[in-house]
């Protein structure tokens, strides 16, 4: 039996949300149970089956700072949620909340794994072969190091093995050009680091990708530090957004607009149902000692759903476990390079 700590009060809609989406989630998995965190104005009067509830006596604005979320409100819903993960009571947390706070608090409660100098948040996009194309960083941390991006695609690829069943997931360096000789200093450092680690077998790196080979699914896994990679992300919902208007404007444009759209409708519900965000939402906050999964603030019933289910297969199938047994095994390559340097021939 896996055990999920739900945020009930996080996102947009809080409870209204969150409750249905957790009744349709523990309906589709058996083997599963939740601790709901809330308030106690919040709980229902009557549970659902396999169903605990934890009081907490504040709640985490959407828009307060992580110094208010992380000192001041030491009883909200979202630490303790994550505090059940810490006490063993759940193996995976889920929360619609506040990014920066959720990040913090997860951070200060349970700690990075030993080999992790930062956590890192990694999401999905939808991709043109019908899968989805995980990207890490996106937004926890603006400036990285080489190591920090081998970090990364060392816990990418442990993500997806796991949740999509690719036992050897293809990882790319999000470049400005595919040829070695792009990126600035740091990237081809990087690469360097990266190709060490494929001899290695830690990880299977493809080499430089470019922004389109996002949404092409030329690779399973993106690295880039949170400052490119949260830019992507909006620039996506922008785009996506930008493009739905457009369309909604042509079709209501006279009459014949209407009559386009009603024999245009099968195509573009199956293009919606390709494209629709909600079925990769659930981002992984990845490299702590405990299991944390942030959904989209404005989440729907099914949105949050999936974002349990993403959180059920981590814990499901031991992801901390090989994220920590992957980054072992690179942090042994690093330490092996640092201390037998590649010697130079005169």
């Amino acid at each position: 039996m896996i055990t999920l700590s739900v945020d009930v009060m996080g996102g947009d809609h809080g409870p209204v949300v969150t409750l249905q989406a957790c009744r349709q989630f523990l309906r589709h998995r058996p083997q599963a149970q939740l601790r709901l965190v809330g308030l106690p104005s919040a709980r229902p009067s009557e549970l659902p089956e396999r169903c605990s509830w934890v009081d907490a006596s504040e709640v985490v604005a959407m828009d307060d700072t992580v110094e208010v979320a992380l000192r001041r409100k030491r009883d909200s819903s979202m630490r303790r949620a994550i505090e059940e993960v810490k006490d063993g009571r759940a193996q995976a947390a889920v929360s619609a909340g506040n990014t920066g706070a959720l990040m913090a608090i997860a951070r200060y409660v349970l700690k990075t794994l030993d080999g992790i100098d930062r956590p890192a948040i990694a999401g999905q996009f939808p991709n043109a072969k019908g899968g989805g194309t995980t990207m890490l960083d996106m937004g926890a941390n603006v400036d990285c190091s080489p190591e920090h991006l081998l970090q990364f695609a060392v816990m990418g690829s442990a993500l997806v093995s796991v949740l999509q069943d690719l036992p050897e997931p293809t990882v790319g360096l999000l470049n400005v050009g595919e040829e070695v000789i792009k990126g600035n200093e740091s990237i081809k450092k990087t690469a360097e680091l990266l190709r060490s680690a494929a001899k290695s077998g830690d990880l299977n790196f493809y080499g430089n990708v470019e922004g389109d080979d996002i949404f092409k699914g030329t690779v399973d896994i993106v690295v880039c530090d949170g400052f490119v990679g949260n830019i992507a992300l909006k620039a996506s919902e922008g785009l996506a957004g930008m493009v739905t208007t457009f369309l909604k404007d042509s079709f209501k444009s006279g009459i014949w607009g209407y009559f386009v759209g009603i024999c245009a409708y099968p195509v573009l519900k199956g293009f919606k149902n390709k494209v629709d965000h909600r079925r990769y939402n659930g981002a992984a906050l990845l490299g702590l000692r405990g299991l944390v999964f942030k959904s989209h603030g404005s989440a729907d019933v099914f949105a949050f759903e999936t974002a349990l289910t993403r959180a059920y297969d981590a814990a499901y199938h031991q992801l901390m476990q090989k994220v920590q047994d992957r980054i072992g095994h690179t942090a042994l390559m690093l330490s092996t390079q640092a201390v037998d340097p590649p010697t130079s021939h005169s």
